[in-house]
């Protein structure tokens, strides 16, 4: 059975995480393949998540911004 690829989407949240939908690959930087069981994930942006690569909502606590903050 011939599958077509999945179109994926990577969505970014402002002060928040990536947002990745469909058919994609996570690795790490010597390549291993990183487990995921779901086809949308959140991904860490700030830096602070207990469980990166993924988001667990750290981000609103530490008050990150993903904008400099306006004079």
């Amino acid at each position: 059975m011939n599958q077509e690829p999945t179109e994926s989407s990577i969505v970014v949240c402002p002060d928040g995480p990536l947002i990745v939908r469909g058919d994609f690959e996570l690795v790490t930087p010597s390549g291993e393949p990183v487990p995921r069981d779901r086809k949308t994930v959140a991904l860490c942006r700030c830096g602070a998540s207990a469980i990166k690569p993924y988001c667990d909502g750290t981000h609103k606590m530490i008050k990150f911004r993903t904008e400099p903050p306006s004079d």
